[in-house]
């Protein structure tokens, strides 16, 4: 009977176990809510409940000058705070990446994110970047802002909430640090509790808050719920409205317990009279983001309130909440909260108190913070513009041999185009131009950072969804291109024209560059697998290098001039001009000789160079390995009707390179960290 009820026992307790481990792994699914896939993790947190482990963010400017002195000095203040803090500056910026290495190993380069064609990193791919770390909790700190101990005390009060949480502190500007402060030390003192009081006392008498600056300090435990529903829009990181525009986003979405820890964070910057604003330096990027934030989510809702936050204070040793909304004041129990979200009030487990006496100046202080959300309104009509003319933009982006990548494009052919984009950022070339061909197309290259310039003699009045080969639209569009890679010869550089439906495998261009002067190398449309491939009408004017010399402007000009009074596209007017009516210029099965300019024409292996005909690459099943075999350093997507298909063939073949859903660059998120 014992042996019975023995065994009884024995399978009950082993049902209870799978039931357990049922619900464990139920409980471990990813959160429906969660519309991001969480990446296989690299770096593994090694903190635990009572010391979080912390990655704090941020995105430097340049180390130099007074700008660097500052920078380096955040830096330090939070590397002192504690061993559990990693650091990670993202940049393009070499001296960045000097600094960091010079510092300590708990700092990291991260570049593998986007950027503008100026440097400015893209806040969205910032914030995606950041969870592809396990800390367990993320910061994001603007890259001046200095931190006192009291940040991880706070952090580690929050960490212990039984929510999911998001919280927000404002800095402090002051004109000079009112004490010494010991970069040498690895650690602030935190023991030494008469000092911070004192470096603190000394601060209350030298700063003044800077609320909705966007230098606000965010950090959250780092969990499968998100911040907030919806797609962070692009937004320029530094250049305003971000930050608040997640505060309102995830007070909105309620997914998380959002409240303001500026009362128990000490964090502050410093001044510097002598800097230019960057309000004053690049507008453009302001007012794109404030553009943004009109279209997009609540911040600019008439009854968006970030003062309406709750307060998290220290009074007596003491950790409390606070809403100012219902001037009461909540003592949490045990950091759990059992309520919280549509009204905004919280019930902890206390009764709701009187505000301490104790504590009364700080609760008079809480009338300091401002609403962010209203600080500026703009039209969703008002338009962007780049201060830059064109004379100004190639030097800036040209390489060291005076080249530029040019494409043109429409506006139906804007994500084709930041599939063209993110390509090239991702092979690290630079050096590449946008010729709008209407102002949608200008506005969207402008908001995703693209050096772009609008061709004013662009044709109007044409529907750009049914503009593909072979249509009336597409003959007129694609005389902008010879008339725009003219103009560029002649201001000294040379040109890479590519259409935004080729992809690029390696960059070419040390390739092209092996053609000496006097010579236009383009691609072949040649579609029979033998034979020549510069018969009559092969050469493709999608895809040509041209050098800016003497015999290259000469027949440039005379293929533009053709082209204006053709009834038909400029391809044409670049075969009969160059190659002659009926190919009487061809030399060989591979050249042509222009005679008036002295030109030579080489039409590029159809093996390094294919176009979308040859060897039927596009039908293959994995087209990135059999181009690769080849040795190809583009593949042309054309010899296909119609803009829906086409899109449509380079998606579902492996060949794009932007998420349309977030407005980003696919990244690889175990990518390269410095």
């Amino acid at each position: 009977m014992k042996a019975i009820e023995a065994g009884l026992w024995s399978i009950w307790l082993s049902g209870l176990v799978l039931i357990a481990l049922s619900l464990y792994a139920t409980q471990s699914l990813p959160s429906l809510k969660d519309r991001f896939v969480k990446p296989k993790l690299r770096y593994r947190a090694f903190g635990d409940r009572r010391n979080p482990s912390v990655s704090i963010f941020s995105a430097p400017r340049s180390f130099t000058g007074n700008i660097g002195v500052r920078q380096s000095l955040a830096i330090r203040s939070w590397l002192a705070l504690s061993p559990q803090i990693t650091v990670v500056l993202f940049s393009q910026d070499l001296s960045v990446a000097a600094y960091a290495r010079s510092i300590s190993s708990r700092v990291y380069i991260d570049s593998d994110i986007d950027f503008t064609f100026l440097g400015t990193p893209y806040f969205h791919s910032m914030m995606a970047r950041s969870q592809s770390f396990a800390s367990d909790i993320c910061a994001f700190v603007h890259p001046e802002t200095i931190l006192l101990p009291d940040f991880i005390s706070t952090l580690n009060y929050a960490y212990k909430l039984d929510r999911d949480w998001l919280l927000v502190a404002s800095s402090r500007n002051i004109s000079y640090i009112p004490f010494y402060f010991d970069e040498s030390k690895r650690h602030f003192p935190t023991e030494d509790k008469k000092s911070t009081r004192l470096q603190k006392e000394l601060l209350n008498e030298h700063w003044r808050w800077s609320h909705c600056g966007g230098k606000e300090l965010l950090a959250w435990n780092n969990q499968d719920i998100p911040l907030h529903s919806g797609v962070l829009p692009p937004f320029l990181y530094g250049r305003g409205i971000h930050n608040n525009w997640v505060i309102n986003e995830a007070v909105a979405s309620e997914f998380r317990f959002v409240f303001d820890a500026s009362w128990t964070i000490s964090s502050f910057y410093l001044q510097d009279p002598e800097q230019p604003s960057d309000n004053e330096t690049r507008s453009w990027e302001y007012s794109g983001n404030y553009l943004l934030g009109s279209l997009y989510g609540s911040s600019f809702h008439p009854d968006a309130k970030y003062s309406s936050l709750v307060k998290l204070l220290k009074c007596n040793e003491q950790y409390i909440l606070t809403n100012t909304t219902e001037n009461a004041t909540y003592l949490p129990k045990n950091q759990r909260i059992l309520s919280l979200w549509n009204t905004q009030l919280l019930h902890f487990g206390k009764k709701k108190m009187k505000k301490p006496t104790a504590c009364d100046h700080g609760f008079r202080s809480l009338n300091r913070l401002h609403d962010c959300s209203l600080e500026k309104r703009v039209s969703s009509s008002e338009t962007l513009e780049f201060p830059f003319s064109l004379e100004f933009l190639l030097p800036l982006i040209a390489d060291k041999n005076k080249t530029i990548v040019l494409t043109v494009a429409g506006y139906s052919y804007k994500d084709m185009l930041m599939s063209w984009v993110c390509r090239l950022r991702h092979l690290q070339i630079p050096n590449y131009l946008v010729c709008a061909l209407d102002s949608d197309t200008y506005h969207f290259s402008v908001l995703q950072g693209l050096p772009v310039y609008r061709d004013p003699l662009a044709p109007t009045n044409i529907s750009f969804n049914d503009c593909h080969f072979g249509t009336e639209c597409f003959q007129r569009v694609t005389k902008v291109k010879s008339r725009m890679v003219l103009r560029i010869l002649k201001l000294g550089y040379n040109v890479l024209l590519s259409d935004v439906d080729i992809y690029w495998f390696e960059n070419p261009l040390p390739f092209l560059y092996s053609f000496g002067s006097g010579v236009l190398a383009a691609q072949s449309d040649e579609y029979k697998k033998t034979g020549p491939i510069n018969l009559p009408r092969r050469l493709n004017s999608g895809f040509y290098f041209a050098r800016s010399d003497e015999s290259t402007i000469a027949a440039m000009e005379k293929v533009v001039k053709h082209a204006a009074t053709s009834g038909q596209s400029e391809q044409p007017s670049f075969y009969d001009t160059l190659c002659g009516e009926g190919g009487t210029n061809r030399k060989g099965s591979t050249k042509c000789l222009e005679p008036e300019t002295n030109l030579t024409v080489h039409f590029l292996d159809r093996n390094l160079f294919p176009n979308g005909a040859y060897q039927e690459l596009w039908k293959k099943k994995n087209i990135k390995t059999a181009c690769r075999k080849k040795g190809c350093f583009v593949l042309h997507n054309n010899w296909i009707s119609g803009r829906l298909k086409k899109l449509e063939r380079q998606m579902f073949s492996g060949l794009w390179e932007y998420d349309t859903s977030t407005r980003m660059c696919k990244h690889n998120l175990q990518g390269k960290i410095w």
